[in-house]
């Protein structure tokens, strides 16, 4: 019989995942110019659909892009580098995208979306749900 994982051992991914991201070009794909990918989260609140993007460091109205189109949607950000002479940093630098798909039927027209703290969050409103059922008539043939 197989294992089957209890929810409380995913609990470790992130650190895999933070891991993971430290190794040179884990996270490369064509067009990225960074190595580190854009952490979101997404649920369902009420009658909305929510992303949100961890995005420190951004100036949204000059380098945060939010598109939607054909059921998907695109968070394109920029972190431009900053020197501060000699020193370390771990801080990640560049172009920063991330597509996710949309469940069907949300309202593309009417997605809204704010920055606030380092975060930024998509509000995308859901299709209102049929209370009633359709009555289908039956033909008969023959």
């Amino acid at each position: 019989m197989p294992q089957v994982m209890h929810r409380d051992a995913w609990r470790g991914l992130p650190d895999l995942f933070d891991w993971l991201e430290g190794l040179p070009g884990f996270w490369m794909a064509p067009g990225r110019q960074s190595g580190r990918a854009m952490r979101v989260e997404e649920f369902l609140e009420d009658d909305r659909f929510v992303v949100r993007a961890e995005l420190p460091g951004i100036d949204p109205e000059k380098d945060v892009t939010v598109e939607v189109a054909g059921g998907v949607l695109t968070i394109h950000a920029e972190r431009h580098e900053q020197t501060h002479g000699k020193g370390r940093s771990e801080f990640q630098y560049g172009a920063f995208t991330r597509q996710l798909s949309l469940p069907q039927g949300v309202d593309e027209a009417s997605v809204t979306a704010r920055y606030a703290d380092g975060i930024l969050e998509v509000t995308i409103p859901l299709p209102s749900r049929q209370v009633e059922a359709k009555k289908v008539p039956v033909e008969r043939v023959g």
